[in-house]
């Protein structure tokens, strides 16, 4: 089916658009022009919703507002947004009622004519996401990005041609559901992450595994030969199967060897591209976000773009991003890391221990495996949010633990970065790398690290 007949299909139908945010604006704005009837659900009051209501209402939409917004739905279709939970009580019922339950995600990758990549993992995926994106723009392709990261892609799938490639971010909550995958599918990592949602690890680790599950014959799959739990998706790989490893060498993908140079091993040809100096953004984990997106784009781009890239791409945002330097202190958003493993990566990153601020939304990981690198990295601790006390139970618990670092309890992140501030020294970082969600206090981790670069900012 092509988006004409799709877009055909669903004029007249009531269709219940769940979540009036970033991703489904723009989807709901698409079907209404469309002709289709759509019913906006948020479990938000109309004032919290604000405005956006009234512009939805001029648009033609039916709004379905507060906490029952999911009971009763008397449609023909309906679209979860992708943090909502596969298997929430009402959307059972719906299925059993007979209603199509889909997502954005679902409808798109049955209607995309272009070549997709698309990237999970419990780490890196945004990155790894982003690498790829402009890689292949360095080439000179035409390049969509979407899924997690970016816009929506199904209203702008009129204006995406067979020649052009798509780059999508997919997290587990849109992977669980999804029956097609991508041509080139990359696994970063799988680590414990977002156990307050799924009903188990297994779940996760199967909801991530979708992403190769529906692939052919002519698909490229990269998975992370250092991970053991990707290394066990290799046995379900249909097409062609390559990794990437930090700890040796391959006979096909991409790998760092002991002097620091990145290669690519490809039917029988090892090509040196780069030397991690050259590099522009810091820290292990984005060597191996490097490499991940050089398996994945491997005959699609040259080296030269790979390189360009490289040497000039700075980082995503909120992602050990640099914030200022004051008094020859300097201030790191990692707002990104909301789970234990993130954090690991941020602390090594740095060449020399760090002020760390941490603690937020409680994900029911575990954060034992963080203890021995705050130990052994960080100068001060400073907890805040509904985390502190498991963290710093961790830390006192851990065997190494000999009274260092200090751990210093704050109210808020507010309080937090003013004591980091009046504590620091000339030479130190301070870094926010939460290791945990921003849900108690903030929308997402992008409110959050955008609060704390205004507080830095400010100092």
């Amino acid at each position: 089916m092509d988006f004409k007949q799709f877009f055909s299909q669903i004029k007249g139908k009531r269709i219940a658009m769940c979540g009036i945010g970033i991703s489904n604006t723009p989807l709901i704005l698409s079907f209404l022009k469309q002709g289709a009837r759509v019913i906006a659900c948020d479990r938000r009051e109309r004032a919290l919703v604000g405005e956006l209501a009234d512009r939805l209402e001029a648009a033609g939409a039916e709004l379905k507002l507060g906490e029952d917004y999911l009971e009763n739905l008397e449609v023909d279709i309906i679209f979860r947004t992708p943090g909502m939970n596969f298997h929430l009580e009402e959307l059972e019922r719906a299925r059993k009622r007979g209603i199509a339950v889909t997502s954005e995600m679902e409808v798109f990758f049955d209607l995309c004519p272009a070549t997709v990549f698309a990237v999970t993992g419990s780490d890196g995926k945004t990155t790894t996401t982003t690498l790829i994106a402009k890689m292949l723009e360095a080439e000179g392709k035409t390049v969509h990005i979407g899924g997690n990261i970016g816009n929506p892609l199904l209203p702008e799938i009129e204006n995406i041609k067979p020649e052009d490639f798509v780059v999508v971010e997919l997290s587990s909550f849109q992977l669980i559901s999804m029956r097609k995958s991508p041509d080139v599918a990359v696994v970063t990592n799988v680590s414990p992450n977002h156990l307050d949602v799924h009903k188990d690890m297994d779940e996760y680790v199967e909801a991530k595994k979708n992403i190769l599950l529906h692939q052919n014959a002519f698909s490229r799959t990269v998975l992370n030969r250092d991970d053991e739990i990707t290394e066990g998706f290799r046995k379900d790989v249909r097409g062609q199967s390559l990794g990437f490893s930090m700890n040796r060498r391959l006979n096909n993908g991409a790998w760092l060897d002991d002097d620091g140079f990145l290669h690519m091993a490809y039917r029988g040809v090892d090509v040196p591209i780069i030397n991690r100096k050259e590099i522009k953004v810091i820290g292990d984990h984005n060597v191996s976000n490097y490499l991940a997106a050089i398996a994945a784009v491997w005959g699609y781009v040259g080296v030269d773009s790979i390189c360009k890239v490289a040497r000039e791409f700075g980082g995503v945002e909120h992602r050990i991003e640099l914030v200022r330097e004051l008094d020859g202190v300097k201030y790191y958003n990692d707002s990104i890391a909301s789970s234990p493993t993130r954090t690991i990566a941020g602390l090594k990153a740095f060449d020399k221990k760090v002020i760390l601020i941490a603690g937020g939304y409680d994900k029911h990981i575990p954060f034992e495996p963080l203890a021995p690198y705050i130990v052994d990295r960080v100068k001060t601790l400073y907890l805040c949010g509904a985390t502190a006390d498991k963290i710093e139970k961790c830390v006192r618990e851990y065997k190494g633990y000999k009274g260092a670092p200090e751990i210093i309890r704050c109210e808020n992140l507010e309080k937090a970065v003013k004591l980091a501030h009046d504590n620091a020294e000339n030479g130190d970082i301070v870094t926010l790398s939460p290791a945990c969600a921003s849900f108690d206090a903030f929308p997402n981790f992008v409110a959050r690290g955008n609060y704390y670069k205004d507080l830095v900012n400010k100092l």
